[in-house]
């Protein structure tokens, strides 16, 4: 009958299976919220209130003062200057040399090519707190301390082993046909390279750059093992130092912690679609 619900036709199994996957995504969407949801509760708080049991859910008053008084208690404008000099830099090397070596691996041929990507893959067993001293040394004899060229140096060489191997999987769904094609025509290898594979391989691009900056912009580790100068100091460092010895402003932490990951979001929320694109297609192709 016209207008009428049409009528579920799937097996009760299969629709039951399809009703077990929609709750566990709900519920498992809601776990993953519900820390960021805190955060942003807890940041409209006065620090008394935030240690409140029963916790309360709505703040109570709220106090959108703590952001302004986070943002302006350290000069988190300068610190997000150097961040985003240091991850714009970061993005750009890895992004480039992951690239041109997984061109390599996926699309040239060389003796031990095989062996040789084995070699990298195996760099991803080494934990980054091993190599954090000999590099510390390195670069202390190299006079970088204290300067932005421990962190983003290290990325135009190579750009890492996860990256390599992302864009090599990418590289190898790409029709062989394409390029030779393109080589027919007189193009050089490099030229198959800048020309053809890089703009077809937009989401994979833009699923590493995503990675690269996240990394970047939370990391710590690195920023404060090189860092020394306040005027240097990123995001993450700016973060830490709202601890002291004798005490910790959590109200004005939890604000810029919640300030400082807006960023964050936007930028994952406009490239969602090439993210999720990007992870996908990279493991079509063995």
């Amino acid at each position: 009958m016209a207008g009428k619900r049409k009528r579920d036709q799937r097996p009760l199994g299969e629709r039951l299976f399809h009703w077990l996957t929609v709750f566990l995504l709900i519920f498992f969407a809601v776990v993953m919220v519900a820390p960021f949801v805190w955060l942003v509760s807890s940041s409209l708080k006065t620090q008394l209130d935030i240690f409140n049991y029963p916790p309360d859910f709505l703040p109570d008053p709220w106090v959108p003062q703590n952001y302004i008084n986070a943002l302006t208690y350290k000069p988190f404008g300068l610190y997000f200057r150097n961040t985003v000099l240091v991850a714009g830099l970061n993005v750009i090397a890895v992004v480039f040399t992951s690239s041109f070596c997984a061109y390599g691996f996926a699309r040239l041929r060389f003796p031990g090519r095989d062996f040789w990507f084995g070699i990298v893959m195996a760099t991803l067993f080494l934990p980054y707190a091993i190599l954090l001293v000999p590099s510390f040394i390195v670069f202390s004899r190299l006079g970088w301390v204290d300067t932005f060229l421990p962190l983003v140096v290290p990325q135009f060489f190579g750009g890492g082993a996860f990256n390599i191997f992302l864009m090599r999987q990418f590289f190898r769904t790409i029709p062989e046909e394409i390029a030779d094609a393109a080589r027919i025509d007189g193009c050089s290898e490099f030229g198959v390279y800048w020309r053809i594979m890089l703009p077809l391989s937009k989401p994979a691009l833009i699923t590493i750059g995503i990675f690269t900056f996240l990394f970047a912009w939370n990391d710590l580790i690195g920023p404060m093992t090189y860092l020394r100068s306040p005027d240097n100091f990123t995001i993450a460092v700016g973060l830490a130092s709202f601890r002291s010895q004798t005490d910790i402003h959590w109200d004005l932490q939890l604000a810029a912690s919640a300030a400082v990951t807006l960023p964050v979001i936007a930028i994952f929320f406009v490239s969602q679609r090439y993210f999720i694109q990007g992870v996908v297609m990279t493991g079509l192709k063995g």
